[in-house]
């Protein structure tokens, strides 16, 4: 027990000996470092699940989830721990608007990648009605840039068109001559009953067209068949166009696709866009936590000691700066009198030399005079 409050002692970023001189603010600083110490294994964990969108494996994504999570940690330990509490209220509020918009920043980028993770179903089953309509689109734009299948296509109808053609005159024929033999009275029958004359006419009609039939379908066919091999060898260069644009459309789930599919959602269904907010509503009330026990809890023992030992640094270091400039301005002006006493008397010895010499010369000069 006592382990676990000296580490949350450590995440709330308070010095051990002035809370140990402060046990009735031990829990509220407990509660803080805890907040900040589960703030940071949250992160650490939508990280973890970001990077794993896009690295597709779980090693670099366990690594940079973890140092995201103790950079988020660290930045959420130095922001309450840089907090002072006042006498000023409106001052304490004033110096923690920047902090409360860090925080904030901080919850939304934390927040992301767990919603992600909580709606995963209905992202994945968003992005596979996406990858639907992409294959759809591929499709469909491979269908116009490969337009000579549908002109062999057409040319295949037509074929086989005419052979129908065929066909139904040869039917046509068969009934005029089954009509004749069976003496059935028709605009193009005699209605005679056996195989006379008109009869023989109608088969011989009958034969010619099934002999036109015939060729017309062998030359048809094979002309058919030239062209399905065309149209075979145009599939399989629109099928391995396909295939080079498969795996774009089959590695269509990183984040970026994952973000488009749940903003897609929630702008589908006010369910999901509510929940959303609350997700991003509960994350920014957990990041923003620390900060605001720190502002509104009263102020306490341990908030003077710390006040009592910041003054009691500052007093120790005016006390040394005035020591050392008091040492200095001595030093300075020892230095200022002693170097112009030397000077002083440097001049003084100059003179005195000056004037010796200078009654030397004058000397000489009136010897010369004088001889």
């Amino acid at each position: 027990m006592k382990n676990f409050t000296r580490f949350f002692w450590f995440c709330s970023g308070a010095n051990f000996s002035l809370l140990k001189r402060s046990p009735t603010e031990s829990n509220k600083y407990i509660g803080i470092g805890a907040t900040v110490f589960f703030t940071g294994v949250l992160a650490s964990l939508a990280a973890g699940y970001a990077l794993f969108t896009v690295f597709q494996s779980i090693w670099p994504a366990v690594f940079f989830g973890l140092l995201w999570g103790l950079m988020i940690f660290n930045l959420d330990r130095f922001i309450v721990s840089s907090m002072r509490k006042r006498e000023k209220a409106r001052a304490e509020w004033k110096l923690a608007i920047p902090r409360l918009v860090l925080a904030v920043l901080l919850a939304l980028v934390i927040s992301k990648p767990l919603e992600l993770k909580m709606f995963e179903r209905e992202i994945d089953r968003k992005i596979d009605e996406k990858r639907t309509e992409f294959i759809t689109e591929s499709k469909l734009n491979l269908a116009k840039g490969f337009p000579e299948i549908q002109e062999l296509e057409a040319k295949i109808d037509t074929l086989k068109s005419e052979v129908a053609t065929s066909e139904e005159f040869r039917n046509k024929v068969q009934l005029d001559y089954d009509a004749e033999r069976f003496g059935e009275k028709t605009a193009g029958t005699s209605g005679i009953v056996g195989l006379g004359t008109n009869a023989k006419k109608k088969e011989q009609q009958l034969d010619a067209a099934q002999v036109t039939l015939d060729q017309l379908r062998l030359r048809n066919q094979v002309r058919i068949d030239t062209l399905e091999a065309q149209i075979r060898e145009f599939i399989a260069l629109r099928q391995l166009e396909f295939e080079k644009q498969q795996p774009g459309i089959e590695g269509f789930d990183g984040l970026a696709a994952r973000m488009e599919a749940l903003d897609a959602l929630t702008k589908e269904s006010s369910a999901m866009a509510m929940a959303n907010v609350f997700i991003m509503l509960l994350f920014i009330a957990i990041e923003t936590a620390p900060i605001f026990v720190k502002l509104i809890s009263p102020r306490g023992p341990y908030d003077e000691y710390l006040e009592l030992h910041e003054d009691k640094v500052r007093l120790f270091k005016g006390e040394k700066w005035t020591f050392a400039k008091g040492e200095s301005e001595a030093r300075v002006g020892y230095f200022q009198d002693t170097h112009f006493y030397a000077t002083d008397l440097k001049k003084e010895k100059t003179n005195r030399k000056n004037k010796a010499q200078t009654a030397a010369e004058i000397s000489e000069i009136e010897s010369k005079f004088r001889v």
